[in-house]
């Protein structure tokens, strides 16, 4: 589809570490609301902690008792078969507390990082669901899948295997460097001393994995939305003989992702190698100064073993904690890009307080809205636009200066070229953007005063292309309301469009493949006018809505609509001007502009603009 290889976006760097607690804070609501799971995750770490930091001193009074040396007062007064039997029992101990603990509380931090992954995902789709269209114009649409799914994924091992863990392994670390204090100060000292340089390489190894993995999420991005594309344009891509082409633009970004996620692993590497060394030193360290003091008769050999079990022990959650630091990076690193789109303002909102728009109006219009029996919505409505101007751009001005008025009852057709904003004045009336200045009115009231709600249901539209979800048939003519399937047969036979459902396998019940594939384009819009019928609308667009229908079916479909628009104020939107010619007022516009209005007659006796594109069409038929 692309013509060539997508510009490189600015990188945006990382936030500060202070902004990093900022953004870690947007999670905690989350937790809140699993704080009785959280609380007892956490009550199990110190029983954990606890049994980690005993089995070293229970192997080292093992070795004390075995070479007779003193031992603590709890093993004093047993003979080495007695001793060694009491031991091996409290080492048992200590390990089944560490499976049995360990096993359930590893459980809980799951199961609440999944809840958490779940609400962010419900959240920031629902957010994502209310931005105006103005943002969907501007981001593809891999990147929004990339947000929510990889990203949001992330996020849950921040709390899963990150933060819990994170403690987890600074509780062992404390308890054990306590005990060692209580055992034998030299040595702790020395253990001590070295975590504080191996401490300081793994922050600047983790800073910069958090670098290169912000890098290597973007260019996954750039690799969705390149795959998005590629498939959702997969008609074109084979009809002009793209595939080698894009095949070769895939590869590309593929590759510069393939480059970032390296280096990721690089510094992951270098994390898990520099605490291997220094594990090793931190045992060689502790052999050579207990050795020295096992000679000068200051420390007894199986305090000696305690400490070099200590050694080990003390670096295995320093190791776990730089694992579990490199989860939290890459959960900030989708966090920070789940909050740029959570922070993306709401552009198109409902007032605070709506004038005469209560809840029991509200519950009115929707109990009307699902009975197609019915008198139409309120009243057909009257639609003014007052000076309106509109530009997708600030410096592109779409619209300029509009001011019309279209009656209750009144049926309008919009005319013009291409780009004249046809399309513009229908997206502004549904509030799909906001004028950029003047206002539009509905039955008197500014249609900003209202909630989006009621304001589309007091209208339907029907676009040029019918988009079908994936479900059954009657599903999609309900899209979600409560109609029963006596309604929805009802609306499709007042539309003419009953007898092509039932000749569907399974009539009503048909599935529908994503975006109704297993249909024509025809079939679509068939359905497309029996979903606008059963909410029996008092404002009908209509925008090219009989372009993709065969004569036959465009004939039953025209039948239909005289008894739709009845009692409703409709607007067409037509390039066919023969199909507009029976209606009472027609809006000739250019470049934004309204540049006629009238009748089909009038508009024809003034030999303006629309004759002459009336004229051309004649000509061209």
């Amino acid at each position: 589809m692309t013509s060539a290889s997508p510009a490189p976006e600015a990188q945006p760097q990382p936030k500060s570490r202070q902004t990093d607690w900022r953004l870690f804070r947007i999670v905690i609501p989350y937790a809140k609301r699993n704080t009785r799971l959280l609380t007892v995750a956490l009550v199990m770490l110190i029983p954990l902690a606890l049994a980690g930091s005993m089995q070293p001193i229970i192997i080292g009074q093992a070795v004390a008792l075995a070479k007779k040396e003193p031992v603590m007062a709890f093993l004093q007064g047993y003979n080495l078969v007695d001793g060694a039997r009491l031991l091996v029992l409290l080492l048992i101990a200590t390990l089944i507390v560490q499976l049995s603990l360990s096993g359930f509380q590893g459980y809980l931090i799951q199961k609440v990082g999944q809840r958490i992954t779940a609400d962010i995902r419900d959240d920031l789709f629902n957010h994502v669901t209310a931005l105006a269209t103005r943002f969907f114009d501007r981001t593809p649409v891999g990147r929004l899948i990339t947000r929510l799914t990889s990203d949001v994924d992330a996020l849950g091992d921040v709390f899963s295997t990150g933060a819990i863990g994170v403690v987890s392994d600074l509780l062992t670390m404390i308890v054990l460097v306590v005990v060692m204090f209580t055992l034998q100060w030299q040595l702790a000292l020395l253990l001590l001393v070295l975590l504080f340089p191996v401490t300081g390489l793994v922050v600047y190894f983790q800073q910069q994995y958090r670098l290169a993995n912000y890098k290597a999420r973007e260019e996954l991005s750039a690799l969705n939305s390149t795959l998005q594309e590629n498939i959702v344009g997969i008609n074109v891509v084979q009809l002009f003989r793209r595939e080698q082409f894009n095949a070769q633009l895939f590869r590309t970004i593929n590759q510069r992702y393939v480059s970032e996620v390296d280096r990721t692993i690089f510094y992951d590497s270098a994390v898990s190698a520099t605490l291997e060394w220094v594990a090793l030193a931190a045992v060689g360290a502790v052999l050579w100064l207990g050795s020295l003091l096992v000679m000068g008769k200051v420390l007894d050999f199986g305090i000696l073993t305690s400490f070099i079990l200590f050694a080990q022990r003390l670096f295995d959650p320093l190791r776990q904690f730089a694992e579990r630091f490199t989860a939290i990076q890459a959960g900030l690193t989708a966090l920070e890009r789940v909050s740029d789109i959570l922070n993306e303002p709401i552009e198109i909102r409902d007032p605070g307080q709506a004038i005469g728009w209560g809840e029991q109006e509200m519950e009115r219009y929707q109990t009307q809205a699902k009975n197609p029996t019915e008198a139409p919505l309120a009243s057909a409505g009257e639609i003014r636009f007052e000076q309106v101007s509109f530009g997708y751009k600030a410096d592109e001005p779409v619209l300029r200066n509009l001011n019309f008025t279209i009656r209750p009852g009144e049926k309008v057709a919009l005319v013009g070229p291409t780009g004249a904003g046809k399309s513009s004045i229908i997206r502004l009336l549904c509030r799909l953007y906001d004028v950029t200045e003047g206002r539009i009115l509905l039955d008197g009231e500014d249609i900003r005063e209202l909630p989006q709600a009621a304001l589309r249901q007091r209208m339907a539209v029907i676009l040029q292309d019918g988009f079908l979800f994936a479900g059954d048939v009657k599903s999609n003519i309900s899209l979600g309301e409560r109609y029963s399937i006596d309604q929805i047969r009802s609306a499709a036979e007042r539309t003419n469009v009953a007898q092509f459902i039932e000749n569907l396998p399974q009539g009503y019940d048909t599935q529908l493949r994503q975006r109704g594939t297993n249909l024509s384009g025809g079939e679509k819009q068939l359905l497309a006018f029996a979903r606008a019928a059963i909410r029996n609308p008092g404002i009908l667009v209509l925008d090219e809505a009989t372009a993709n229908l065969d004569v036959k079916t465009e004939s039953k479909i025209q039948e239909a609509l005289e008894t739709l628009l009845q009692d409703r104020t409709a607007i067409i939107i037509a390039h066919r001007l023969s199909t507009i010619r029976s209606v009472d007022r027609i809006f000739v516009l250019k470049q934004g502009q309204l540049m006629e209005a009238g009748s089909h007659e009038e508009l024809l006796a003034e030999n303006g603009l629309y004759a002459s594109l009336y004229r051309l069409q004649m000509l061209e038929d």
